[in-house]
């Protein structure tokens, strides 16, 4: 089983208006809603893939529990802690004006204090005992410490349990202070980490303190290290609906080919699948199964050896 660990999950909203007009009313024509957050999208493909995983997050208010009860319906078990407020809703203005368009607008979300970050982490060394994996992904509410990530995978470490990372900034660099098993990158998240967008100069900052690492290159696909290879993955789409979330299913993908004991250009092909296969649907963060078994096979994948 795959505990999928969202700590910021979100209400993530398209909005269509006409036309944003600074200073003026802007009415929104119609607005679709789908439950987000990184962890969120990864437990939906897990899920949707056919493998089993519960979803971990800090809840709030009434779009804590829409999230929650969606995700039910899709028979993904909830487990975390409650806290006061509301979690975040995330908007995505489509509007006719391109220079408009894509705008987003975010909201803070809830707090988490000092004695709910103590019970995140005592039920989360609690419900790892049931994990093969474990993926940690996403922003974290105010009030967390900079180190959560740390901490959590300290705990996960001491418990024999591995851990796929999928952060930034403080979080990712704090967490790096140890070893774990797995960690997606982006091409701006590895430049803002290392200064460069070079896979190998991001391996040797890195020092071998990670197993696994994925590094997306947005329509360049995947370069993924893993036992001592490099597998560069990518596959063709012609109909891009929408590019959120995609990230989150590649992790989705890695994660479960994994668990199923695939061999590693599987698991990269997948990943890269499974990525491609978001782009196909309107639903923001969402993947087809049917979809990925299509485009499985199309993965263009090259395996470089003996790089270092």
């Amino acid at each position: 089983m795959i505990l999928s660990v969202c700590p910021n999950p979100s209400i993530d909203c398209y909005a269509w208006l006409e036309e944003i007009k600074p200073g003026e009313v802007n009415r929104i024509e119609r607005i679709q809603e789908y439950p987000g957050g990184k962890g969120v999208h990864i437990a939906f493909a897990i899920k949707e893939l056919g493998g089993k995983t519960t979803l971990f997050g800090t809840w709030a208010g009434g779009t804590g529990e829409w999230i929650r009860a969606l995700s039910i319906t899709r028979g993904i078990e909830i487990l975390g802690v409650s806290v006061e407020g509301n979690n975040r809703k995330c908007y995505t203005l489509r509007s006719s004006n391109p220079a408009h368009s894509n705008t987003e607008i975010l909201e803070p979300g809830p707090e988490i204090n000092y004695d709910k970050w103590q019970e995140f982490k005592s039920l989360f060394k609690k419900e790892i005992s049931n994990s093969s994996l474990v993926c940690l992904s996403g922003s974290w509410p105010k009030g967390a410490p900079g180190d959560a990530y740390a901490q959590l995978v300290k705990i996960a470490n001491e418990n024999n349990k591995k851990i796929f990372l999928d952060c930034s900034g403080p979080q990712l660099l704090e967490a790096l202070k140890s070893s774990f098993f797995a960690l997606h990158i982006n091409e701006h998240e590895a430049h803002q980490f290392c200064g460069s967008t070079n896979f190998k100069v991001l391996l040797e900052k890195l020092d071998n303190r990670v197993d696994l690492v994925a590094m997306t290159k947005g329509k360049e696909g995947l370069m993924m290290w893993y036992k001592g290879k490099i597998y560069c993955a990518n596959v063709e789409i012609e109909n891009v609906l929408s590019t959120v979330g995609s990230g989150d299913c590649l992790t989705a993908g890695i994660s479960w080919a994994y668990e199923k004991g695939l061999p590693p250009e599987d698991m990269a092909a997948y990943g890269v699948a499974c990525g491609a296969a978001n782009c196909q649907n309107e639903e923001l963060g969402m993947l087809r199964k049917n979809d990925v078994e299509t485009l499985f096979p199309k993965v263009k994948l090259k395996i470089l050896e003996n790089e270092f």
